[in-house]
């Protein structure tokens, strides 16, 4: 069973498992998803508003109607959903924090994969901190300030420090940290779009 944190007549927050796709993919292999488990197990009118990478763990809000769905993909769209995620990353960044604002686009050529390209690509920032200095990798918060494909990972390994366990993106050593990609979808904040209440939802990292 998918954790629900949070439902009422309009949305659900889940805590996404990691390996789990968000949404159906092409092939009878990549029809276990996010969406069809809710429905199945709980909410059978629940919609994804937004999607994690297959690999991440972590909060997602589903919509539980067709005008909830439109309402809070607006929010996402307006950039007022307030994110942060968890990670480890490979080694120690020499910096305590920063940003990062890098265009990104599809690697068309090895997709799913992204890359940066400053002629292409759109605008993509993210904030970082460090959290934790440990013996071959660093805990930091992301605060990502907008939503393209692999903004976090793909900024990271920018960085010269590809997060532990990227299966896509990291080298031996960052690999070598951990079987899973170290990367949580850990507080999602946002106003309720109807009864306007200030909404914020936690889902601790499981590493």
């Amino acid at each position: 069973m998918i954790p629900v944190l949070f439902a009422d007549e309009h949305f659900i927050i889940i805590n996404k498992p990691h390996d789990l796709l968000s949404v159906p993919g092409k092939g009878p292999e990549k029809q276990d998803c996010v969406g069809r488990r809710i429905q199945a197990e709980s909410h059978p009118t629940a919609r994804i508003v937004h999607r994690l990478d297959y690999a991440t763990s972590g909060l997602m809000v589903l919509a539980l109607t067709a005008d909830s769905l439109v309402q809070l993909s607006r929010l996402f769209q307006e950039h007022k959903m307030s994110k942060r995620y968890h990670a480890i990353i490979s080694g120690t960044p020499t910096e305590d924090n920063g940003i990062i604002e890098q265009p990104l686009r599809c690697d068309w050529e090895r997709r799913p994969l992204q890359m940066i390209d400053h002629e292409k690509g759109k605008y993509a920032l993210t904030r970082w901190e460090t959290i934790e200095t440990l013996r071959d990798s660093t805990r930091v918060f992301l605060y990502p300030q907008t939503g393209r494909s692999h903004q976090l990972r793909v900024h990271m390994l920018w960085m010269g420090h590809p997060i532990a366990g990227d299966r896509f993106y990291a080298d031996d050593k960052a690999l070598s940290l951990s079987d899973r990609l170290m990367l949580h979808a850990e507080e999602l904040s946002f106003t309720h779009p109807y009864t306007q209440e200030p909404l914020s939802f936690l889902a601790e990292a499981p590493f």
